[in-house]
């Protein structure tokens, strides 16, 4: 205390000076109205870039809070978005007609997985069970077939490409019907062959080719490709037909998975036959 009393005495000049530094700019201030305004825009200028520096300190110190306000709330707004969102597949479309019975159910799919440069490929579709596909359904596209069901899961389904060494599926000419097998030789994704095409037949390049009746995974008249060219093998008696695919495998995306309705009934009576030929 003693050494306040003494600072004070020491520099009583200099505090005396500043008071009446004070109460003469308040005299000016009041009784001059120019100076008035002119301190209180110091005063005012003063004030805000304090109390700006201020909230500049404040909003620093809080960035961390800040921070995760801003991350949940994107985090919000990105579970809005249609790309947080999964398509679901349609179910089963079933027609029911009194004049025509029904072979065939459909079901939307989306490919989420493809492959084209292998002897075995496959893709992988984001349905399975749940939404009624099972092993051996069809699988195709608006561009034409695109393969076999062969595993599934409760959501997903792994499938034979067509572009696969075991998959051979008859199919016919659009112009005249004649028919026969068709089957990936494992080289161009874009080309498959067709055999034992009899000599007899209307072969023109460019000719329309489609699915069978006789081929059991798919309904008659499904694109398949066109004619590129034709020959006959050294020692056939048959052409063999180049088939340029409508399927273009590397742009696979939505695609139908069908389900034959009759197909389990059709397989139990063709094998009864066959014991019986046996």
């Amino acid at each position: 205390m003693r050494n306040l009393i003494r600072f004070f005495i020491r520099f009583h000049f200099f505090f005396l000076f500043l008071i009446l530094e004070f109460i003469s700019i308040y005299l000016i201030s009041q009784n001059n109205s120019y100076q008035s305004a002119s301190l209180m825009n110091s005063a005012n200028r003063l004030s805000g870039n304090f109390y700006a520096a201020l909230a500049n300190g404040k909003e620093y110190l809080n960035l961390k809070e800040e921070n995760e306000r801003l991350a949940k709330e994107n985090a919000t707004l990105h579970q809005r978005m249609k790309e947080a969102y999964a398509i679901i597949p349609l179910q089963t479309i079933k027609v029911k007609d009194t004049l025509f019975r029904q072979e065939y159910s459909f079901a939307t799919g989306k490919v989420i997985n493809n492959t084209t440069n292998k002897r075995s490929n496959y893709f992988t579709l984001n349905i399975g069970k749940n939404q009624g596909v099972t092993e051996g359904m069809g699988v195709f596209c608006n561009m034409g077939v695109v393969g076999v069901v062969k595993n599934v899961s409760a959501n997903f389904s792994s499938c034979w490409s067509f572009l696969h060494k075991d998959i051979m599926f008859n199919c016919k000419l659009k112009r005249d019907g004649t028919y026969g097998p068709l089957k990936w030789e494992g080289d161009d994704y874009r080309f498959a062959y067709m055999y034992d095409v009899p000599t007899h037949a209307r072969i023109l390049t460019n000719d329309s080719v489609v699915t069978s009746s006789l081929s059991g995974l798919f309904p008659e008249g499904i694109p398949v490709g066109t004619i590129e060219e034709y020959k006959r093998r050294a020692g056939e008696s048959t052409y063999t037909l180049k088939i340029k695919l409508s399927t273009d495998f590397k742009k696979l995306n939505h695609v139908y998975v069908l389900n034959s309705i009759l197909k389990a009934e059709r397989d139990s009576l063709e094998n009864e036959s066959q014991k019986e030929i046996k």
